[in-house]
């Protein structure tokens, strides 16, 4: 299936994998709105990706605006949700254990999927797609990232369920590993040498290369409730 005059709506497309694949499905031929919370990053995103790519504030934690963000929207040929919020919380599970710092944590990568969901689906192609974003702990847990693992194993059960619920629309999922963004060098030497020496590839991957893996669930017409994972042979180590 060619992209070619589609229109991709990327929320979380002013860094990391969010704006690789808004590069990528530039270079294919669609154009693209994307969304983001922080109005400085979505005016020096727009200015980098260039003719074709257009974007609005969006708060995917508050529904009034995510209902104003696709209120004057036109229609929509795929959906892809990247947005994440990186700020590290106190979700250490046990006796320590805070319940409103984990509600915080999954307010982004869960409900406001929901949410984004919600007011798109009056404005989506019956023949498009819509793409989530998990990581690979939801299949390869470390100690101290229960929650993590939980919230991100959300992510793809609901793809799964969506991508029945709501056919003939097509729901997939990009479960990534660790990935050269604003994260990742946000994390110590020590630890970045930590997590990538044992992998089948010993480098982080690129937002490029995962970008390939959203363009293939918009193109693949016969693909649905599947997850892609993308982690350089991580699930090996």
């Amino acid at each position: 299936m060619s992209l070619e005059g589609q229109r991709v709506v990327i929320i979380g497309g002013t860094s990391g994998i969010g704006r690789a694949v808004a590069q990528a499905a530039l270079a294919a031929g669609a154009s693209v709105h994307i969304g983001s919370s922080n109005a400085d990053k979505l005016k020096a995103a727009l200015a980098l990706l260039g003719t074709g790519a257009t974007g609005a504030t969006i708060d995917v934690c508050d529904e009034g605006s995510v209902e104003a963000f696709f209120a004057d929207a036109q229609p929509i040929d795929h959906l892809v949700y990247t947005a994440g919020d990186w700020v590290r919380r106190k979700t250490q599970v046990g006796v320590k254990f805070d319940l409103a710092a984990s509600q915080e944590s999954v307010q982004t990568r869960f409900w406001g999927v929901l949410l984004t969901i919600k007011y798109a689906l009056p404005v989506m192609s019956q023949t498009g797609s819509i793409t989530l974003t998990s990581g690979l702990y939801a299949h390869r847990p470390v100690k101290g990232t229960s929650l993590i693992t939980a919230f991100n194993g959300a992510v793809e059960h609901l793809a799964r369920g969506l991508a029945v619920d709501l056919a003939p629309i097509r729901v997939n999922t990009v479960t990534a590993g660790f990935i050269d963004t604003e994260a990742w060098e946000a994390m110590s030497d020590e630890m970045k040498q930590g997590v990538t020496t044992k992998q089948v590839i010993s480098r982080p991957g690129l937002p490029e290369e995962v970008a390939e893996a959203y363009l293939y669930f918009m193109r693949a017409g016969y693909t649905t409730g599947q997850v892609s994972v993308v982690d350089g042979g991580g699930l090996f180590a």
